[in-house]
């Protein structure tokens, strides 16, 4: 008797793939965790085990480019609880921001040292591959680019603009204690000029990877930011949700989309990602900035909180975040950017700070006390199934924004399609499942979410990594089986 072809064939769905114009109906073959044929009526004997899709559609698994996992909790708990929480969006890929500095390891340091503790603790806890993106904070990080491109597979690298004199929570005269760098370095612009310049001469230095080494920016300007607080926390008109993103105005964001778009032409580095564009102005702003600077590769980021909040939502001081949620105007300018495939991929920047860290009780109500942050990377495809549905969005753009493109730009090669030879990362998604968000059922640690009572109309059944089912029917499966992702993949 022969042996079977496929390891596993999903049966009986509908393949949304990122470059199509309609679903297909199809079944999905897999063999060693790849996707081995995509066809019409595949025999099931020729596989020994089979999935019946019953007409589900089949997502690309959603690689999260924006996630902090070890921020508010340690590495080793976060990678566990928040990696569960991202296979139940149907969520495969987990790209998360890490630095040196307070939170995340609190400590300082070369990244020859830090990094291979970070590696060290990731390893076997996160439920879905992972990768690391890392913010160069001082001068000798600047050196190690090369390095850490070279020996641990990190294509992509951060700026944080308002770090000048801002914190994670609000204004601060203690920067240097903070990020924990020398006394002769600063955090400042002509810092961000050096690691533009740094991620530029390791582009030229291998040039067969340079078209997937980046640099992402978190586009606000810190001298603003702090004069409009002194401002908004003298103004009692103003409270919550609206304060702070009266403190952290729209204009401050797109003046930083300006200097990092003007840094990026000076210094010839071309591969620039503007992260959680928040507002109308910052997405004007880097529209502007792709039509001076054409030769500039710029892609732009919005999350999802981004798209489902605004400075009215009931969750008040739970969805503090930088940048702000903005007031509705600017959410469906972000809409509408969105459906002109102006903006690039949607991710989560899903932060899980516990409800006991996020907001003590003592201080429910001010919005300046509470920490920023929040999770979010289990709704990122429902939600945006969900409303991107309502308004016309099509399946096969939400798999672009959710999976393709963020999987190109950052170097995730054998992710983001379905299709044969790459990874079978694969979202089950019954788009006709109405259920109402609530964080009781999430995997998540932090305890609470600010999408509370949020009604969706799309729900993630199962989530497949390489072949192997991780989630089905609200339980994660098995043991972290996660992958470090030495990128370019």
């Amino acid at each position: 008797m022969s042996q079977p072809d496929y390891d596993l064939l999903l049966k009986g769905v509908r393949v949304v793939r990122p470059h199509a114009d309609a679903v297909q109906d199809a079944d999905i073959a897999i063999a060693a965790g790849k996707v081995a044929a995509v066809a019409p009526g595949i025999d099931p004997a020729r596989a020994k085990e089979v999935f019946d899709g019953r007409g589900r559609l089949a997502f690309p698994g959603v690689v999260d480019a924006h996630m902090h996992s070890g921020i508010y909790a340690p590495l080793e708990e976060d990678a566990v609880s928040e990696s569960k929480a991202a296979a139940m969006g149907g969520v495969t890929s987990s790209l998360n921001y890490f630095r040196t500095g307070q939170y995340y390891l609190n400590k300082g340091g070369s990244y020859a040292k830090f990094f291979p503790e970070v590696l060290d603790t990731s390893k076997n806890r996160f439920h879905v591959d992972y990768g690391y993106h890392l913010a160069p904070m001082d001068r000798t990080h600047i050196d190690e680019i090369p390095m850490l491109i070279e020996e641990y597979g990190v294509a992509s690298f951060k700026i944080f603009m308002f770090y000048g004199s801002h914190g994670l929570h609000g204004a601060s005269d203690s920067q240097r204690e903070f990020l924990m760098i020398g006394k002769d370095d600063r955090y400042d612009y002509a810092h961000f000029e050096f690691v533009m310049r740094g991620v530029q001469a390791a582009r030229e230095r291998f040039p067969e990877r340079a078209k997937q080494i980046s640099l992402s920016l978190h586009c606000e300007t810190a001298e603003i930011m702090t004069a409009y607080t002194k401002r908004v926390e003298n103004d009692k008109s103003l409270s919550g949700l609206a304060a702070y993103s009266a403190s952290r105005p729209q204009h401050s964001e797109g003046l930083a989309v300006f200097i990092a778009s003007y840094l990026a032409n000076e210094t010839a580095l071309p591969n620039i990602n503007l992260l959680h564009l928040s507002s109308r102005k910052a997405v004007q702003a880097a529209l502007t900035m792709a039509e001076v600077f054409p030769h500039i590769d710029f892609r732009r980021e919005v999350t999802i909180g981004h798209l489902l909040l605004d400075t009215t939502s009931k969750a008040a001081e739970l969805a503090k975040v930088n940048p702000p949620i903005r007031p509705r105007e600017d959410v469906e300018f972000l809409w509408h950017a969105l459906l002109s495939e102006k903006l690039d991929w949607v991710a989560s920047d899903h932060a899980c700070c516990r409800h006991e860290m996020k907001i003590p009780k003592h201080y429910f109500g001010n919005i300046w006390m509470a920490k920023s942050g929040f999770g979010g990377t289990e709704y990122l495809l429902p939600a945006l199934l969900s409303e991107g549905k309502r308004r016309g969005m099509g399946y096969n753009h939400i798999a672009r924004v959710t999976s393709w493109n963020a999987a190109q730009r950052f170097g995730l090669n054998r992710k983001g399609d379905i299709a044969e030879g790459f990874d079978a990362d694969i979202a089950i998604v019954d788009p006709a499942h109405s259920w109402t968000i609530a964080a009781r059922d999430s995997p998540s640690t932090q305890g609470y979410t600010p999408f509370e009572g949020l009604e969706m109309s799309a729900r993630v059944d199962a989530t497949f990594l390489r072949g192997m089912k991780i989630f089905e029917n609200g339980q994660v499966l098995g043991k972290p089986r996660g992958e470090y992702l030495h990128r370019p993949t």
